[in-house]
């Protein structure tokens, strides 16, 4: 259960400076998420009022809206209106659309929709040559801290691993640190359809929740989708890659597969230490999916 916490009045004194008197505020933070959001009204519409929860999601946030943002189709993601670098807070439009997952979606609209997400995705990740090196260090780190971010996940998920699911995890840990180099991108770091917005008027897609961007291998982004509707339903994979506008490469299979074990692992430990069993859930299955691999037993 969400607990509804009252927009600060120093937060609300600053958003009105910028988008006017507010008439009317709503919290609209997500369940288990540490991000506040707030939708506020006023005579010029909406906005929406995000408080970061660490200094590093607020830097990561300002620079996507900053950098990321603007070169993405109107109204396909929020644009930035002000920041607050004290607080956290970043102050974003509104833009169309309805949580995908509040949607009832025909099979040829869920595929329009997963085609759009592969284009917004391959224009968000921009070029690799346009990253600065400074980026590109940061995109090898990323993958180069599979192993002990791997260990760290099974030490705190304790017994609700078992044997061979550690032994699959810590192998597909070692497997990514061997892949050769992979296309990185500025990536978006929680792309799902948990972050997506479907306007049913026009079948556009908005993406929302950029705290996580940051320069990483782009098949990184793939991975709430591999272990969410990819695997109930293929077709939607196929047509993401179509709109994403390239087949993956060898190396990125093989280091989805790697990424999805990791993925796997921090989720059954964050669900027991939050008490969300919709994490733990979703880690155990995707670990039995992993162990139905050939030569993972």
């Amino acid at each position: 259960m969400t607990v509804r916490t009252p927009l600060p009045p120093t937060l609300t004194a600053w958003a009105e400076g910028v988008v006017g008197p507010v008439r009317s505020v709503r919290d609209v933070s997500r369940p288990r998420t540490p991000s506040r959001v707030w939708e506020l009204t006023s005579d010029d519409g909406r906005a929406y009022l995000k408080v970061a929860p660490t200094p590093a999601c607020y830097a990561r946030e300002t620079r996507a809206y900053r950098e990321a943002a603007p070169a993405l189709e109107r109204d396909s993601v929020p644009q930035l209106l002000e920041t607050d670098a004290h607080h956290q807070a970043l102050l974003l439009t509104a833009v169309p659309g309805r949580p995908v997952g509040a949607v009832a979606l025909t099979s040829g609209q869920h595929r329009a929709l997963h085609r759009r997400a592969g284009a917004w995705l391959r224009r968000f990740h921009g070029d690799a040559r346009d990253l600065t090196a400074r980026d590109r260090a940061e995109a090898r780190a990323e993958v180069e801290r599979a192993v002990p971010d791997a260990e760290a996940y099974l030490e705190r998920a304790g017994d609700l691993i078992t044997a061979p699911e550690r032994d699959v995890v810590r192998r597909y840990a070692v497997g990514l640190a061997l892949l050769g180099p992979l296309p990185v991108g500025y990536t978006h770091g929680d792309f799902g359809e948990h972050n997506w917005l479907y306007d049913s008027a026009t079948g556009a897609l908005a993406v929302v929740g950029l705290e996580r961007a940051r320069p990483h291998a782009a098949v990184a982004d793939l991975v709430r989708l591999a272990r969410g509707p990819w695997a109930r339903w293929p077709e939607l994979r196929t047509a993401f890659l179509e709109g994403f506008g390239r087949p993956l490469t060898g190396e990125e299979e093989a280091a989805l597969r790697c990424f999805s074990a990791l993925d796997a692992a921090s989720a059954i430990a964050r669900g027991a230490l939050h008490d969300d069993p919709g994490a733990t859930t979703r880690g155990r299955t995707t670990l039995a999916r992993l162990l139905t691999l050939p030569g993972q037993r």
